[in-house]
């Protein structure tokens, strides 16, 4: 890889930066009502559901990659928790918390349906996010997003506390022509490699 200017990627696959993003303490906690939060637990069918109406519009793959059995292992961790925001009976929001790391807690997956994206329910989101992950004892709460998530996610991790402190290219197979997401997944990113 260059490190000034272009590295060509191979017509099969896709690339992204990646932005690394930490905070060492909680920010002040914001007052809410309750939010209708289902455990989503070993219930992999509503999992990948609700993982693929959030992420395939902007080509996530790292969990649909995976064979039940992988992702079963880490849904059933006790260290894992993985939540679904509901409305009226339908699942519109994911919040997934990993602290299998000692000291740290993980955003693992964090994200909205298109459709309620813009509506408040984000920020409501996160502060949960918050609230559950600095109620063990971290010394840090990370999370990473890439140019293949929604163009805002950057900013708004950065307005709910953290602070960006690295960078990386992840290159990978399109995970559209692997037969992992569907071909029309993240319309905005075309297909080179067919």
């Amino acid at each position: 890889m260059r490190l000034d200017g272009y590295t060509p990627v191979p017509p099969s696959h896709v690339a992204a930066v990646v932005t690394y993003l930490e905070m060492r303490e909680p920010p002040p906690p914001r007052r809410h009502e309750p939010l209708p939060l289902a455990s989503l637990g070993a219930d992999i069918a509503r999992y990948r559901a609700l993982y693929a109406a959030i992420g395939n519009p902007w080509l996530w793959f790292g969990r649909a990659r995976m064979t039940d059995d992988a992702l079963l292992t880490i849904l059933s961790d006790p260290d894992v928790e993985a939540l679904a925001l509901t409305e009226d009976g339908r699942d519109i929001g994911l919040l997934e918390l990993d602290w299998r790391q000692p000291g740290e807690a993980n955003l693992a997956y964090f994200g909205l349906v298109p459709e309620a994206v813009g509506q408040g329910r984000g920020r409501r989101l996160m502060d949960e996010a918050l609230r559950r992950a600095f109620a063990r004892p971290i010394e840090r709460f990370w999370v990473h997003t890439c140019t293949l998530d929604h163009p805002g996610a950057v900013e708004f991790y950065r307005r709910s506390g953290f602070r960006a402190y690295a960078r990386a290219i992840e290159v990978a197979p399109d995970p559209r022509l692997a037969g992992d997401l569907p071909r029309d997944a993240a319309g905005q990113i075309p297909l080179l490699g067919e």
